[in-house]
């Protein structure tokens, strides 16, 4: 267990990076990328066809350490579970394989292949995590602390893979309205699967830190411990995410979305006029769906977590801990676990969530744009893959080759950040967090890139 601190910082520096492609999906140059907030965007395409050829964006944020922590003589363990606000943490990557997408007169079609990894801290109790990871460091020598939480605490691992295939169509196109719809059916390949969730958890941890120990007494919870695949044998080691992204076709997912844009004044070259708006307006519904795991290895199982009287449990055994097996057999051979319900194959349903976003003209040149994600369901749910609720302005430059773009983001685990990227021609780069690390100690570090590839 104590690994898994240890886990998320690692990924800080390895990764460098949970809103994907920060200020580049708003952009007038629109592709493949576009339809991760809308898949009715793809007909807005400037060209008839456009591949993908690699793109790949990192993220992860947090609520307890600085950008500055990572260089520091701190003990980032330590600093993780300090205080007494609980900790969130988001580790997200997503990566795009070669995708295609074509634009055929009123439609727009795309095969777009993709990859996924996810860690998510979600509302674990920091006395409960510093006396786990830390044998109580935070705390005061001799303490007794009471615990009473009304919501589950989760640590969950997940990896899958999906190809998408999207379809767009326009409705209406005129001299100064255009409007699209779209949709994206995703086949879905999950991978691999940990979920730890601790919920109702009432419990006092007793801390000697002259002998190093801390204990658990008159404690009552409901636990659910799930594992699949790769994050069966270890759910802090890297490659164990990397190596079981695509499992075998076990699910379904979809997006759907419509477009409005107020177009510009024509121009006397009909191409130049392509995708040229004073206004750019959409919504789109994303993830619907869910995915089966179904591995040889596969257990999810429920339980009752119950210590009562001069009974304790030594919260030691876990420091050294990686996997969720070896957490169970514990606890199992503890005594203190009553199984409610059990199953080899499992259901996890996917972060559906709410996009809205405007783009405006200021000037031939000048553009600015806001975004709103919002997560549909609840995180605390063990069958839940986490999402954050984001809010981003970006202002960009753009002069159609060239195109610049500064990401200011306020989101539900790392708060405000800001950024930089740039695109020229089908090659982009960029971060929505490296402005406020480098000047203002930011709770999140992203990056992506890639290239893409449009003619005719």
């Amino acid at each position: 267990m104590k690994k898994i601190a240890f886990f998320i910082l690692i990924l800080t520096n390895s990764l460098v990076a949970q809103e994907h492609f920060a200020g580049l999906t708003n952009s007038k140059r629109v592709g493949i990328i576009s339809t991760t907030i809308n898949p009715a965007e793809l007909v807005n395409m400037s060209n008839k066809f456009e591949v993908n050829v690699v793109g790949t964006s990192l993220n992860i944020s947090n609520n307890k350490i600085g950008f500055s922590d990572l260089f520091s003589n701190n003990n980032l363990e330590t600093l993780l579970f300090a205080g007494s606000e609980a900790v969130n943490l988001r580790a997200d990557a997503e990566l795009y394989l070669p995708s295609v997408a074509m634009k055929y007169k009123k439609w727009a079609f795309a095969f777009t292949p993709k990859a996924h990894g996810k860690l998510s801290i979600v509302d674990v109790d920091s006395h409960l995590g510093d006396a786990i990871t830390n044998a109580a460091l935070n705390s005061v020598l001799g303490s007794s602390t009471t615990i009473n939480n009304n919501y589950n605490q989760r640590i969950n691992g997940t990896t899958w893979g999906e190809i998408g295939l999207t379809a767009g169509y326009t409705l209406v196109d005129n001299a100064t309205n255009k409007i699209n719809v779209g949709t994206t059916f995703k086949l879905l390949f999950p991978g691999s699967y940990a979920n730890l969730g601790l919920d109702k958890f009432q419990g006092t941890i007793n801390v000697n830190t002259v002998s190093g120990q801390a204990t658990l007494t008159n404690t009552l919870a409901n636990l659910n411990i799930a594992y699949s695949g790769g994050l069966t044998n270890s759910f802090t080691n890297f490659n164990d995410y990397t190596k079981s992204v695509f499992g075998g076709l076990n699910g379904f997912s979809g997006d759907i979305g419509v477009n409005y844009q107020w177009k510009d004044a024509p121009e006397t070259d009909p191409k130049k006029n392509m995708n040229k708006y004073k206004l750019n307006f959409g919504l789109a519904v994303r993830n619907i769906g869910s995915m089966t795991f179904n591995d040889a290895n596969n257990n999810s199982s429920n339980y009752i977590l119950k210590i009562q009287g001069s009974q304790s449990l030594n919260l030691n055994q876990f420091q050294n801990v990686d996997n969720l097996q070896q957490i169970e057999t514990i606890l199992i051979n503890s005594g203190f676990l009553t199984k409610t319900e059990g199953t080899k194959n499992f259901k996890v349903k996917l972060p559906t969530t709410f996009n809205a976003y405007a783009d405006v003209k200021l000037i031939p040149t000048l553009f600015v744009s806001g975004y709103i994600q919002q997560r549909v369901n609840n995180d605390s749910s063990n069958d839940q893959i986490t999402a954050q609720n984001i809010v981003t302005v970006t202002p960009r430059f753009n002069t159609g080759f060239f195109e610049v773009f500064a990401p200011f983001t306020n989101s539900s685990v790392a708060g405000f950040t800001s950024g930089i990227g740039f695109r020229v021609g089908g090659f982009y780069l960029g971060s929505g967090s490296i402005v406020t690390a480098l000047i203002n100690d930011s709770k999140q570090a992203d990056f992506y890139t890639g290239f893409r590839w449009a003619f005719l």
